[in-house]
């Protein structure tokens, strides 16, 4: 078997590994891990896995390695699939016998219409993919292969669907695959501690949220979990193999779904002497938030979305702004940091619940936010509101990234255009971060060490950059557009 797993070139920046988040350009230097391609690049003895963008490898190169595959299994999304079909086109033309598929979340919901994006993809895996690559590398007959949808004879066929992986102790360990194929210390999340490794204990979350990706998609909305003592025994390897790691994530779309077991694996890492952190809902009490530190978490990344109670219902959150603040007081109190995510432009944002969620953070004052446009991928419930109720500000096209990389806005509602969703982030941005006490902060983590105080630079650097840009940027789509000081 002979398989290369690619997270192909793509624009400056790109994040192609960023799992149940938008992949796009970020405002600082950010590199997710490409677990979704590590998973069944260990299940295929003989294969490699290449994550190009945060090597800052070109094409050329590129093709150099690709040439000598006879699979090459390309992680596509929503936003890069164009740019991945040249890649796959330009693989097909130095070497027309190599066989190349798509996966990812947008493959599985639209696979004839990923198939008809290249003469160049030959096969798509649908769903969960990791043992239909298997299988197609083993070079097993492609009608049998539940999950593939697949060209022949100029014709596209669909395979009947492949169960969701029950017993998730079956997937190998990733940590192997890391060490042989990635280098971490080129894998930054502004965020967390460096260097940083990420991995899943389990797949699938029970939350209903309309506009998030993988659990409407791959994942599903059951919560499939490795054991703890996996988990354990992963972790102890890998603290062994790679001893410069300073924090490890899990990327589980919410590992604090099934709390027992979130306890139990913290009560097993306890003793490794790991530190760690997790997303999570913004509901937990004090008592659980504390015996997690005790066990090692720094961190939680928390969706926070919104500061309207309506925008919440209508988005299905399942938590409300009392207690969104209660937990994120808990937090506080027992010295767990935060990362707040919040999204602009879900259904039904006006200029005063902008204004609103932009107050709400400055109230929850955690330690730093992330703010991205609403981004209805297909195959999600926003996709299907959006497109119901007119809400597209581009009838026939809904791209969800400029052709830099910065994500844009493609919802827009009465008394609130795209344009206005957009320029509303760099606002956000500035309001929450151009204050005394997330200033403060800053500098005292800068003044911790040496390495972070280098680092902070840099990305206070990207960010404002970033911010001038995005302006740029939507100044070339509108005529007439200028500055908002």
């Amino acid at each position: 078997m002979s398989a290369l797993f690619l997270s192909p070139p793509s624009f400056d920046g790109f994040d192609g590994g960023a799992g149940s988040r938008y992949q796009a350009r970020r405002e600082v230097t950010s590199y997710w891990y490409p677990t979704w391609l590590a998973q069944p690049a260990a299940l295929v003895h003989g294969s490699r896995l290449l994550d190009c963008p945060p090597l800052g490898m070109g094409i050329a190169e590129c093709l150099t390695i690709a040439s000598g595959y006879d699979d090459v299994i390309i992680h596509t999304s929503t936003p890069s699939l164009r740019n991945d079909s040249r890649v796959a086109e330009a693989i097909k033309a130095q070497r027309p016998e190599t066989r190349i598929g798509f996966v990812g979340a947008h493959a599985a919901v639209l696979p004839t219409e990923t198939l008809k994006v290249s003469p160049a993809v030959d096969w798509v895996g649908r769903k969960e993919f990791d043992f239909t690559c298997l299988e197609v590398c083993e070079g097993r007959p492609m009608e049998g292969i539940a999950g593939l949808s697949f060209k022949k004879d100029g014709r596209i066929i669909h395979n009947r669907e492949r169960e969701l992986i029950q017993d998730m102790d079956t997937l190998p360990w990733v940590a192997d695959v890391y060490r042989r194929d990635l280098a971490i210390e080129k894998y930054f999340i502004g965020y967390l501690l460096h260097p940083y490794v990420s991995m899943y204990t389990g797949r699938g979350c029970p939350a209903q949220c309309t506009f998030c990706l993988w659990p409407q998609t791959i994942g599903g909305h059951r919560y499939r979990v490795r054991s703890a003592a996996n988990v354990a025994g992963e972790m102890a390897y890998m603290k062994g193999i790679f001893p410069q790691v300073k924090e490890f994530f899990f990327d589980d779309d919410t590992f604090t779904a099934n709390l027992p077991r979130a306890r139990e694996i913290a009560r097993q890492l306890a003793p490794l002497g790991l530190t760690w952190s997790c997303n999570s809902r913004a509901n937990l009490e004090y008592d659980t938030i504390s015996y997690l530190r005790d066990c090692g978490l720094r961190l939680f990344l928390v969706g926070y979305e919104s500061g309207n109670d309506d925008i919440l219902r209508r988005i299905k959150k399942g938590v409300t702004t009392e207690e969104m603040r209660r937990f994120t007081r808990s937090c506080h109190e027992a010295g767990v940091v935060i990362h707040g995510t919040f999204i602009l432009g879900l259904p039904v944002e006006t200029p005063e619940t902008i204004e609103q969620t932009i107050r709400f953070a400055m109230e929850l004052d955690v330690f730093s936010i992330q703010v991205s446009l609403a981004a209805p991928y297909p195959g999600t419930e926003l996709y299907e509101m959006a497109r119901q109720n007119g809400w597209f500000s581009k009838k026939d096209k809904t791209d969800i990234v400029h052709g830099d990389g910065f994500q844009q806005s493609t919802l827009e509602y009465p008394g609130l255009s795209k344009e206005r969703v957009f320029e509303e982030v760099d606002r956000f941005y500035r309001s929450y971060y151009l204050r005394p006490k997330p200033v403060l902060r800053i500098i005292r983590t800068m003044l911790e060490e040496k390495d972070v105080f280098v680092r902070r630079c840099r990305e206070g650097f990207e960010f404002f950059r970033s911010l001038r840009q995005r302006k740029d940027s939507m100044g070339s789509q509108r005529p007439g557009w200028s500055d908002r000081q």
